[in-house]
């Protein structure tokens, strides 16, 4: 009996040790069966877009067919607990924006995930600026001359944001904190309506990511006044930024990148991460998304987590100090 028991034990520590080596070598050979990227938005969409064009790119590259999938609601939060609780073997990953991993934890302190302890950062893919943009017949010309119209008619001019929380919502309040003023934010589902809207005259402004507006201003039917984004906008080089127009602090660019769920092999991500990077420098993928209105931004694991770490601290600062709740 008691040779038996010896060898059970030994048999169960001999496979508590060999799993660790089996699944690193099924790594080594990653990927072996098609790929799911999670979507947190409906098909039709930038992200979704963006995340098409890239897999698109991904499949040749990695000798295996990687499918788009969208699980769009509660502003991302649906698809990153999906991935999250999903097996973390590099064959199920989030295609995210900064929404539900950089401003969620601070708008919604009740997540069922935590966006640093629950991912493993893969890369990022794209960014794009959010413009602040009226009807091309508005008498504002610049973000200086439109916070100088708000401060003569305080709470009246009304601007368009594509929800509470959303990253065009933590723009403007971060302009109206420069500026010393105060604008009427009138939430949208999305900015196609908000657009129109604009365009009508029933909504004096928008922010707006650059492919929402993209098409509008290129026709001259709206102008843009700035750009929340550090640098100009490559697909908008002759639009100022805010902080260029002296408001310093109204910084905010909008990005999507890849995370996989926690404790998944670090080959995967460095195997992941190469065919992202060579995609993303392909001419023919980067011509595209720039058509589109987004720029290719292309990076490391690990810079892409002292990024995310940076942005969900200065995010959750931002919704803090302006007692910003979600709805």
């Amino acid at each position: 009996m008691k040779w038996f028991c010896c060898r059970v034990a030994f048999a169960v520590a001999s496979l508590l040790w060999f799993c660790p080596i089996a699944s690193e070598a099924q790594a080594q050979q990653y990927p072996t069966r098609p790929i799911r990227m999670i979507v947190a938005f409906t098909a039709g969409g930038t992200t979704d877009f963006s995340a098409r064009l890239l897999a698109n790119k991904l499949g040749p590259l990695l000798g295996q067919t990687v499918v788009v999938e969208n699980k769009p609601g509660a502003n991302g939060a649906i698809a990153a607990e999906y991935v999250a609780k999903a097996a973390p073997d590099g064959y199920t990953l989030f295609f995210t924006t900064v929404g539900a991993v950089a401003i969620n934890p601070a708008l919604r302190p009740d997540l069922p995930y935590d966006p640093i302890r629950n991912f493993t950062p893969v890369g990022l893919a794209v960014r794009n600026s959010t413009m602040l943009v009226v009807k091309s017949s508005f008498q504002a010309n610049s973000a200086k001359e439109l916070a100088a119209l708000a401060k003569a008619r305080p709470g009246q001019i009304t601007i368009g944001i594509t929800g509470i929380g959303a990253i065009s919502h933590l723009g403007l309040e971060l302009y109206q904190a420069a500026a010393g003023v105060k604008f009427q934010a009138v939430p949208y589902r999305g900015a196609s309506q908000a657009v129109t809207d604009v365009l009508g005259g029933q909504l004096d402004g928008l922010f707006g990511d650059v492919p929402t507006i993209l098409t509008q201003v290129r026709a001259g039917k709206l102008k843009a006044l700035a750009a929340t984004s550090k640098e100009r906008s490559d697909i908008f080089p002759d639009v100022p930024t805010f902080v260029e127009q002296g408001f310093a602090g109204a910084v905010g660019d909008n990005w999507a990148g890849v995370l996989a769920p926690a404790r998944t092999p670090p080959s995967a991500i460095k195997r992941f991460n190469a065919a992202m990077v060579s995609a993303l420098n392909d001419p023919d993928l980067r011509a595209k998304l720039h058509q589109s209105g987004v720029t290719p931004w292309p990076s490391s694991p690990e810079e892409f987590g002292r990024y995310l770490k940076q942005e969900t601290t200065r995010w959750g600062d931002v919704i803090r100090t302006h007692g910003i709740k979600a709805k």
